[in-house]
């Protein structure tokens, strides 16, 4: 039996690994343990109880604005003396939060090989998204198992000097983890209009945080007034520096409707019920085109070409006039709406998982 500890940080991160870790637990040789680093701690819990993942270890790290140094601390010394326990042959870390970096060099500096899911995504700017660009760089300078998930993504690696034989292209498991759950009929428990349009608006990341989020959120609050038999429903995050720029700019709207973060499943279903959506996130950027909803991205980088250039995916950047514009002009023109939500998903087809399990069997069974 081989160890390998898939660790899971953020719920984008449980989502993208539970089907990896499942698909692991199917086969013979590997004994699979599951490392907690809870780097959002509700929103994670959600994931794996859906996907009915029990962790081995939970390092516990959340804790109420905690700042970047202090977090990687944490993680590095909660992820090394997990490791230094179990002895792992693998460590496998998914994407680009902070857990990803610290828990990669917590391995490195153990000689654990890394596998890194979702690799080779880029931006080519450090600062842009901060600081998720820095840490997948790191991640992966580190890792032996590089599983990209576009051929663009494999060209970033070969650019950066990484050897062929180390890159898999697999495909993304966001997409066999969205199938599997896209499938069951799910009730998000809310209360919905019945009639009009459903916006859809996420927004967290931290480089928004500041005037960029107040930008977006004015923009939302000028498209709701214009567009009064259309519903906008936002999730919002738990960070202050984004409900507090919610819960002042949205005061007194009727039809802009302000909920808690949505479990996964529930998060799946309004996706579905939702007409464009209008986020910050990544995920999203590979998720909804394969629903066939438009989605329009408040950044000014994005490191999902693929969705760009296939026209399901438009980037906005942050200012009020531009969002207000680009979004108008998708709920006035069905020709414009039409050809965004074409239901083309340039990023998997939900068998990234298994692609990815069968690699580290070629690699890790037969090994004394």
């Amino acid at each position: 039996m081989k160890k390998i500890v898939c660790v899971v940080g953020t719920r984008p991160e449980a989502i993208k690994m539970a089907p990896v870790i499942n698909a692991l637990k199917l086969q013979p040789w590997a004994d699979v343990r599951v490392l907690a680093a809870a780097q959002h701690r509700q929103m994670l819990d959600q994931v794996l109880i859906l996907f009915d993942i029990v962790p081995d270890g939970d390092m516990h790290v959340m804790q109420t604005k905690q700042n970047l140094t202090d977090l990687t601390a944490r993680l590095l010394l909660g992820s090394g003396k997990f490791f230094d326990e179990e002895k792992p042959d693998a460590v496998l870390v998914q994407g680009d939060t902070t857990t990803v970096m610290a828990v990669a060099l917590a391995a490195f500096y153990r000689q654990i090989p890394i596998g890194h899911v979702e690799a080779g995504l880029r931006t080519g700017d450090l600062s842009n998204p901060f600081p998720e660009e820095a840490n997948r760089v790191i991640a992966g300078r580190l890792a032996r198992w590089h599983f990209a998930p576009t051929r663009s993504a494999r060209a970033n690696l070969l650019g950066e000097g990484v050897s062929d034989a180390d890159i898999f292209v697999t495909r993304n498991t966001v997409i066999d983890a969205l199938l599997a759950t896209a499938n069951r009929e799910i009730d998000a428990g809310l209360q919905l209009p019945v009639n009009g349009r459903l916006i859809l608006i996420t927004c967290h990341r931290r480089e928004n945080f500041g005037a960029p989020i107040r930008r977006i959120c004015k923009a939302i609050r000028q498209l709701a007034e214009n567009n009064t038999k259309d519903h906008f429903l936002y999730p919002v995050h738990p960070n202050p520096n984004v409900m507090e720029a919610a819960e002042s700019i949205f005061a007194g709207l009727p039809n802009v409707q302000l909920c808690a973060p949505l479990d996964y499943a529930g998060f799946v279903a309004v996706m579905r019920r939702s007409y464009l959506i209008i986020s910050d996130s990544g995920g999203i950027q590979e998720e909804a085109p394969a629903l066939g909803k438009p989605v329009l991205v408040v950044r000014e980088k994005t490191e999902r070409s693929e969705a760009v250039e296939e026209n399901v995916v438009r980037l906005v950047g942050t200012t009020t006039q531009r969002i207000v514009a680009e979004t108008q002009s998708l709920l006035d023109d069905p020709v414009a709406y039409g050809a965004m939500a074409r239901g083309i998903s340039p990023y998997g087809d939900g068998q990234a998982s298994q692609r990815i399990a069968d690699i580290l069997t070629r690699d890790l069974a037969s090994l004394s």
